[in-house]
């Protein structure tokens, strides 16, 4: 029996694997079409669009990914560019080699440690904080960028910001997900040059399909483009950022040319484990990301999840109990290791692991679980209260032609960030990662705000290799301190149910951060409200809007997928 790819019977949609097992029972012969040279999966179709362009013309991964930053500066303002800062993991094929680039933002050097404190010493509300000069941080998107491209770029750096001048000269339709986003933001008509920008004269939003032109951004890309990242850290750029921060008209704060100039991107070393036949890499610190996803898979090595079937009550609760023991260690030991000890190894030990996870009831909910001691790990004197962010943020995977691949996410933290726009883009909120209270019960807390510190992220870009060490998948998503949860439903979807990329993202999603059990509103999961009660969970029910993007390498090509809940794509040729 053949069957042709326009035959595939619809039940199967994007599913790949499912019209595999389809075709198994049938007899078939025919595989689905998929992409053989390249594929990316980005947040915006124009993005993944010009990744592929760059492709297409000889870019590597790093190249695509660079051009699909430039682009979603443009057409996803909410959610990050060249404002703000990110991580970003590189494998390439000739020798297996995974870099990890770090380019969170930075605090400036004269901040206060009560700078998000109100005169008494207590904590400011989040939404008086996050707006205005205050809580931006040093962007380090175009550093981190330029220091990867210098590593493994494959085109000419001025050649990569060729689609975003475009678009930005002659313009975008706005697309319904900016459009909403727009009007959610209300505090954005506060600041001029934003509301001049996403509002009408008559101060409504830009309604769908307006199109859109950026001149000033456009301006911004050419000088970024010719002269390179420095163009950004230096002279009236950088001038311009720093008085906008000090004149915010909410906020306004002390960020100087010289912290600009001062900025330094990291190159980190990569955090591998493996989880039970196949090797997980991702971010170490300043990001939570890699620690706390590595940990949650750790702890459920000891579960047949093989054998649990997916979005069932067995499966919410497993993942549930790991998460907050993750959580609970997450706040007590992470943060910059450039200015406190994280004890990584301890954190990651597979007997530690082992022995949280025995706290795991298959009957019972633990409540919230306290930070655990990992070996050789003797200071215990961090408590934390981050704030754990707002789910704007970005997330591409990248494939090139030569098998080398990229998982960036990228953010400006809360939607439109600080609400302050520089020269055509947004500048981000990140301080607002950091703890507002800088000690807690007569302890210094691990995120406390420092001059020069970065802040925690949870931001989790993660790849995953076979037992042969050839790479199987890349992946990342938005969502805030919510992205472990997504990323790690997601690998487990691929790795312990056989899931394709696309039905991996799309599983329904329930996150646990060390409180309430949350299910994705609208779900089927939902009706698993009151069993988890039952077990004593403490249950919330709620949009959980991920943005999860990822492709996995199959036999016969690239098979991607974007997150519905977005307006993501994965293109490939």
């Amino acid at each position: 029996m053949l069957i042709k790819k326009d035959e595939i019977p619809s039940i199967f949609g994007r599913s790949a694997a499912a019209f595999l097992i389809f075709a198994a029972f049938a007899g078939c012969t025919a595989i689905p079409d998929l992409p053989r040279r390249h594929m990316i999966s980005a947040a915006n179709p124009l993005a993944s669009e010009a990744g592929r362009k760059i492709m297409r013309q000889g870019g590597g991964a790093v190249d695509a990914a660079i051009a699909a930053q430039a682009v979603l500066t443009l057409v996803e303002p909410q959610s990050s560019g060249i404002g703000g800062g990110g991580f970003l993991l590189h494998f390439r094929q000739l020798d297996g080699l995974i870099d990890s680039y770090d380019g969170r933002e930075t605090a400036p050097a004269a901040i206060r440690p009560d700078v998000f404190l109100t005169p008494d010493g207590k904590r400011r509300r989040f939404r008086d904080t996050s707006v205005g000069g205050a809580p931006v941080g040093v962007p380090g998107m175009l550093r981190m960028l330029a220091l990867a491209h210098r590593e493994h770029g494959k085109l000419p750096w001025n050649r990569l910001f060729d689609p975003a001048i475009d678009l930005a000269e002659n313009g975008f339709r706005v697309s319904p997900r900016l459009h909403q986003m727009i009007g959610r933001a209300k505090s954005l008509r506060g600041f001029p040059v934003a509301r001049a920008y996403f509002f009408t004269p008559s101060g409504k939003p830009l309604p769908v399909g307006y199109l859109l032109k950026n001149p000033d951004l456009a301006t911004t890309f050419r000088r970024i483009a010719s002269d390179g990242a420095e163009a950004f850290y230096s002279g009236d750029i950088a001038r311009d950022i720093a008085a906008a921060v000090q004149k915010s008209p909410q906020n306004p704060s002390n960020i100087t040319v010289a912290d600009i100039a001062s900025y330094q991107p990291k190159k980190r070393a990569s955090l591998c484990r493996p989880y039970r036949a196949w090797k997980i890499c991702g971010m170490p610190p300043a990001t939570s990301g890699g620690i706390a996803t590595l940990q949650i898979l750790g702890i459920l090595e000891d579960f047949d999840l093989a054998r649990t079937p997916p979005g069932s009550i067995q499966a919410v609760h497993l993942i549930s109990e790991a998460s907050r023991l993750a959580f609970a260690d997450r706040g007590r030991y992470v943060g910059d290791p450039d200015f406190i000890h994280v004890p990584i190894e301890g954190l990651l030990d597979r007997v530690y692991l082992q022995s949280r996870s025995k706290r795991i009831s298959a009957s019972e909910s633990m409540g919230k679980a306290a930070a655990g001691i990992p070996v050789s790990q003797q200071e215990t004197h961090f408590a934390d209260d981050s704030h754990d962010g707002f789910p704007s943020t970005s997330h591409l995977s990248v494939i090139d032609r030569n098998g080398n691949a990229v998982s960036m996410t990228t953010s400006i933290e809360r939607a439109f960030g600080s609400r302050l726009m520089v020269r055509g883009f947004l500048l981000n909120n990140q301080l607002t990662d950091f703890a507002y209270m800088p000690r807690r019960d007569g302890r210094t807390v691990a995120n406390a705000v420092a001059p020069r510190k970065r802040p925690r992220s949870s931001m989790s870009p993660t790849l995953i290799f076979d037992r042969d060490g050839k790479l199987f998948a890349t992946l990342g998503s938005p969502g805030g301190s919510r992205i472990i949860g997504y990323v790690t439903k997601t690998v487990i979807g691929l790795l312990d149910w056989g899931l394709d990329m696309q039905a991996a993202i799309d599983l329904p999603h329930h996150t646990n951060r060390n409180g309430a059990t949350e299910l994705e509103k609208g779900t089927a999961i939902t009706v698993h409200a009151d069993a988890l009660r039952k077990l004593g969970h403490e249950v919330r029910i709620r949009t959980l809007t991920s943005g999860l993007h990822g492709i996995r390498v199959t036999p016969h090509g690239y098979d991607g997928g974007a997150d519905r809940r977005r307006e993501g794509v994965a293109l490939g040729d």
